[in-house]
This record gives structure tokens, sequence and C-alpha cells, in this order.
């Protein structure tokens, strides 16, 4: 099954995205979880653990004229670089790409996905993001905070319910500020989710992951992940980190 969904950007640039499901599932009241890269690569783990840990199953991909040349390989079997993955038992969606959106893909990746969701009856979308911290490197891995915006009430009761601190004044970019905004004038409900986090040169944060998926499950919870892997990982990734700043620099001239 093909759907098309087709938007003109500003400079009147016409973007098809085409969505291929390879498999028909019933996904009504379903948890979709955003999984498009972005800055701090935090939702590229999210959805890479979340994908491993439950085992989903690949149910469609996303194809465009205006994405990446690429044809990714795994156990010798090709793959496009944006994929569906899904659990019918356990209603949950996952949206994966290998590759982060150019500013003019945003909206129709945003909207592609609103629509996908929307007609397959699922319940929500949780997008991710990260706030750095003010405070630097002075709190320990453990103490990253989690804050959240919702596109409507009842959104934002399910944040309150978990004691997610909702923010009050910010601004989000990228795919999950598309989501926020059109799953507001939509009614539909969305959540970003945002992970507090340092400034780390770049360095994947596994932690603000882990605490990412946590919350995720808790509001999911037909769902049991088992995140201390990542937060295992996320030390090792700390200690290197450590270590490479403590090390002397080398200087030739």
């Amino acid at each position: 099954m093909l759907k098309e969904v087709i938007i003109k950007d500003k400079r009147n640039m016409t973007i098809n995205i085409d969505v291929y499901n390879l498999k028909e599932l019933n996904l009504r009241g379903a948890t979709v979880v955003d999984g498009f890269s972005n800055t701090g690569m935090i939702s590229t783990i999210v959805a890479n653990y979340i994908i491993n840990n439950l085992k989903l199953e690949e149910v469609g991909f996303l194809d465009s004229d205006n994405f990446p040349a690429v044809s990714l390989v795994y156990d010798s079997m090709p793959k496009y670089p944006a994929g569906i993955f899904a659990d019918e038992e356990k209603k949950i969606v996952v949206f994966l790409s290998e590759f982060t959106p150019e500013q003019h893909l945003m909206r129709p990746i945003a909207n592609t996905m609103l629509a996908w969701a929307a007609e397959s009856k699922c319940r929500r979308i949780i997008t991710t993001g990260s706030l750095v911290s003010p405070e630097g490197q002075t709190q320990t891995h453990k103490e990253h905070r989690m804050f959240g915006v919702g596109s409507v009430d009842t959104a934002r009761k399910n944040l309150k319910k978990l004691d997610v601190t909702q923010l009050k004044a910010g601004y989000i970019t990228g795919v999950p500020a598309i989501l926020i905004n059109n799953g507001m004038r939509a009614n539909f409900n969305v959540i970003c989710l945002l992970a507090e986090v340092w400034a780390n040169n770049g360095i994947p944060d596994a932690t603000a992951a882990a605490k990412v998926i946590e919350v995720i499950a808790q509001l999911h919870p037909k769902v049991e992940i088992d995140v201390e892997p990542l937060y295992e990982e996320a030390e090792k990734i700390e200690d290197w980190v450590n270590e490479q700043q403590q090390s002397p620099s080398l200087m030739f001239g």
C-alpha cells in the first residue's frame, strides 16, 4: 500500500514523500515515537534502543526524491534510510531515520508522520529533544532533569500525572516543533520530551536517552523496557570523556 504526501515549500518546490506499508496492522490506540535524528542524537538513540529491545518489526518505510541517495545494508539486506517499525500487540510504533533531515524536509516529514498516525488511529506521538543545562557539568549523569511540552490538554495532563516538569518558556526546533504546532492545530496528542544535557562536544548523551525511554514506558505501560544497559553504556562514555579531558594536549610545530 502506498500513501503519498505532497507539500510545497516556500521556494514553491514540490516535495513528495511516499509511505509504503509492508504489512497491515491494527495500530488503533498505539503510541508513535519520532526517531528522526536531531541535535544530540537523543531521538536516534531512543528509537534504536526501543526497536532492538522490543524486537519491533519493520512494517513500512518512507521514500522521497529529496531524501539522501543511500541504501543501508543490515544482515546482507538493503533497507531504506527511513523506516517504520511496530508491534501490533504492544501498540507501539517507531519512525526511524538514519539521516538528519535538512530544513526544507522537516515540515513534510512531520506532516507525513501526523497524517499516518491519524489515519492509523494512533493515540499519540512522542517526539524528543534536548535542553542544554546552564550548570554545565557540575551535576552527575544521574541528575538529568526531564521537561515536557504537550500539544493539547490531554498531553499536558499526561505530563502532569508523571510529574514531568512542563516547559514554561523557551522554544523547540526541527521536526519536534512542527509536530507540536500542527498537533495543536489538528487537536492531536503530541508530547515533546526534552532531556537536560550538558555541553558534550557532540558526544551522544546515552543517559538523557535512557531518561526519555523511562518516561515513554510510563506513558505507554503496555511496554517494559530495561534501560540499565543504556545507563551502563552512558557511564562508559562519560568515563571516556573524562579521560580525554584530563589527558595532556599534544602540540606540534
